[in-house]
């Protein structure tokens, strides 16, 4: 049984928690002590993205889809967005953030909703506590993900990150920072969950998200490792599965083998960036296992970039490779009467439909960033992006047209900013 807790019930929960800590921290304090500081600030991206594939859309995030490509020549959805942040320090000990974030989303458009919404405790100068909505520290971009302005490129490698596109969880975290022969490293344990709306009438669920980060810097050197497991629950084609389980036990089979329900998803990235200041190499990998149509699939990039003044050229190269096949027999349908041959046949049409989603490509890229003046950066970025082996890749509303093994160009424009 999945318990409808939406995002935005558990951010104002969350919150409604913390502005209650805060205020017994306030109620507690000293008078003569400092007044609370208030910060604000936000970030925002305004992109335009064009496609030359007529029979797909391309995306940088499912849960946030953009539609370059077969339904528009040239989309503002894909990495438009507007980011404003709150922030209340207390004291020395006590702090609050939130941060709402205005992006197209699968059901509600450009509504905002809330990003992060957390307290924390410095427990002691190396070790703090925080409770509410958190980032998720998946990958070196993880905490920053969706502010363009803080990142080299346009958007984030598609095939690494957007194979995990949940962004944060409601839940605890606790970070440590210590020190061993010069060498500084922050170890963060987080425990949540979330809920995220695919349809109006069904979810993604994920639940005892468990997973510890540790991130290593020694003067330009920047490693992070993360690993997370989670219980994964996605109510979609729920006829589909029902419909295979009708068919004896190797219906049965195939919808326990490719259910998305109660199944264990494992994560584990890991991830180096070197910035002397002049110039930048950077790269990582992830493995994802969902144990479902979802997939068993690695990510990986590697992207560098030299910086002359207020320019950045860069270039990349990106792979995601499933472990699953984008095409399976399915149900054996020999022998079967014609009128129920018939319906098997589409049960299986359409589980290899699911399966084709699993992303297995390949990516180039080049692009320039130009720093026009302080908090303020144009960018201009090429990707061909080929979809391999019967897969879709990391493309959406795939049209019958649509051949995989095919290259298609991406071009995008953005100018990020921060406040």
């Amino acid at each position: 049984m999945t318990v409808d807790f939406s995002p935005l019930r558990a951010a104002r929960a969350a919150l409604t928690f913390s502005l209650t800590m805060l205020a017994c921290a306030m109620a507690q304090a000293d008078d003569t002590a400092a007044a609370p500081l208030w910060t604000f600030g936000g970030y925002g991206t305004l992109g335009f993205v064009h496609s030359n594939d007529s029979q797909s859309d391309f995306t940088a995030n499912v849960l946030n889809p953009g539609n370059a490509g077969a339904s528009h020549e040239w989309s503002a959805t894909v990495d438009s967005r507007l980011g404003m942040q709150l922030g209340l320090n207390l004291n020395s000990r006590w702090s609050a953030v939130l941060q709402v974030v205005s992006e197209r989303t699968l059901q509600s458009g450009y509504a905002p909703t809330v990003e992060w919404a957390n307290i924390k405790y410095q427990a002691t100068p190396d070790l703090n506590l925080r409770v509410g909505r958190i980032a998720l520290p998946l990958f070196l971009a993880g905490d920053y993900r969706k502010a363009g302005y803080a990142l080299p490129w346009v958007r984030p490698p598609v095939e690494l990150y957007g194979a995990i596109p949940i962004s944060n969880s409601d839940g605890v975290d606790a970070s440590y920072r210590w020190s061993a022969m010069g060498v500084h490293n922050v170890t963060q344990f987080f425990f949540g969950r979330t809920d995220i709306a695919v349809t109006p009438q069904a979810h993604a669920t994920a639940r005892a998200m468990t997973g510890l980060s540790n991130t290593t810097t020694s003067g330009a050197l920047t490693v992070r490792a993360s690993a997370m497991t989670t219980e994964l629950t996605v109510n979609l084609a729920r006829e589909l599965f029902a419909g295979l389980s009708q068919f004896g036990p190797q219906g049965a089979a195939l919808a326990a083998r490719y259910d998305v329900n109660a199944k264990r998803a494992d994560v584990v990235t890991l991830g180096a960036s070197y910035d002397p200041g002049a110039w930048f190499l950077m790269g990582e990998v992830g493995r994802m296992n969902a144990r479902s149509y979802l997939g068993d699939k690695t990510a990986a990039y590697f992207s560098a970039g030299y910086r002359y003044g207020d320019l950045t050229p860069y270039a990349g190269y990106a792979m995601s490779r499933s472990r699953t096949p984008a095409r399976i027999d399915g149900l054996d349908l020999r022998g079967l009467p014609p009128q129920l041959a018939a319906a098997g046949a589409q049960l299986n049409g359409g589980l290899n439909q699911m399966l084709a989603t699993i992303p297995h490509q390949r990516s180039i890229n080049a692009g320039l960033r130009w720093d026009v003046r302080a908090n303020y950066a144009l960018k201009l970025q090429y990707d061909r992006l080929t979809p391999l082996r019967g897969s879709n890749g990391t493309f959406i509303n795939v049209q019958p047209g649509f051949q995989s093994g095919h290259p298609i160009s991406v071009v995008s424009a953005s100018v990020d900013f921060v406040f």
